[in-house]
């Protein structure tokens, strides 16, 4: 596998992100959709403690933090969308409910497709996504925090601007996001909003905070990041902050593969079409000797470490 070319590698190095159309062949794109189905149907809520979830943005809204999501590195789980439960427990089960089948209220699968699930597994763990992460300089590559974003019909909830190694901090940043469109995506139906470099240390593209688990106890919230902000090797550039009217709205067709830079600041907006946004993702980041993947991450490794993208 030849990977990238020099060219889309001097892309993504400038805009910190890189459309690959078609890379998923008619195939594998029918294999994923069909096992997202069957997962989506056939999990149970007898025990599910439904969690929603949300990171929040700010100290005044709920982060996502129990036991089912910390947990999850290693195991497959479900996550609703706030929208599809009630507000209000039901007096008789002390539960909230499903206002949607659970099929269309879930949220995201995660986070360790990429293990367990054979067909996310085989658009993984592959050599072709090895080729690439060997053109973008990794020396160890490790896969971690898969999902199937599923951003339901009418409640797929808005994804606020960010960045992945906020997220998934190693010292010094080294996330870079693959994003799988597995349904078309585009305005109106959740689809992705890139602020072309803005990785380059903009005021914006400096990883400042980062989302950690807070210490003894369960729960997460947004600390101040006290160590490196940007990747090894790459220099503050002086450019202008990006301003609103710089964000990017994707046009996204099913089968195409989007990288992501750690530090590129980026978002999705809610859905409120009729048609769902089905896309897989996970991150890469470095395990090589120099970097060190933080303690307090909200996922933390597996025994036996994260998978290895180079075999």
């Amino acid at each position: 596998m030849s990977g990238l070319t020099e060219d889309q590698v001097a892309f993504f190095r400038e805009n910190g992100y890189l459309v690959l159309p078609d890379y998923l062949s008619q195939t594998e794109i029918t294999s994923l959709l069909e096992e997202t189905n069957t997962l989506l149907n056939d999990f149970s809520l007898e025990t599910h403690p439904l969690t929603q979830f949300t990171t929040g943005d700010d100290d005044s809204t709920a982060h996502v933090g129990d036991d089912y999501f910390l947990n999850s590195g290693d195991k497959i789980r479900f996550f609703f969308e706030p929208d599809a439960l009630t507000t209000e427990p039901d007096p008789l089960t002390g539960r909230a409910a499903l206002l949607k089948p659970k099929n269309l209220a879930v949220n995201k699968i995660g986070h360790s497709l990429h293990t367990l699930s054979p067909p996310f597994k085989a658009v993984s763990l592959n050599e072709r996504n090895a080729a690439i992460a060997r053109s973008l300089g990794f020396v160890d590559p490790r896969v971690l925090q898969s999902m199937l974003i599923c951003k339901q019909p009418s409640i797929g909830g808005a994804v606020p601007s960010h960045q992945d190694s906020e997220f998934l901090y190693t010292d010094p940043p080294s996330a870079v996001g693959w994003w799988y469109a597995l349904q078309d995506a585009g305005p109106g139906n959740g689809t992705l909003g890139m602020w072309k470099g803005s990785h380059k240390g903009r005021k914006g593209g400096h990883i400042k905070r980062r989302f950690a688990r807070k210490e003894g106890s369960l729960g997460t919230e947004f600390i101040q990041n006290e160590g490196p902000s940007l990747p090894r090797g790459q220099e503050e550039e002086k450019v202008s902050e990006p301003t609103e009217d710089e964000l990017e709205i994707l046009h996204v067709n099913a089968g195409s593969l989007v990288l992501i830079h750690g530090n590129v600041v980026h978002k999705s907006e809610k859905n409120t079409s009729e048609r769902s946004r089905y896309a897989y993702t996970f991150h890469v980041i470095e395990g090589g000797e120099g970097w060190e993947y933080d303690e307090r991450n909200w996922l933390q490794p597996p025994e036996g470490g994260f998978s290895k993208l180079y075999q």
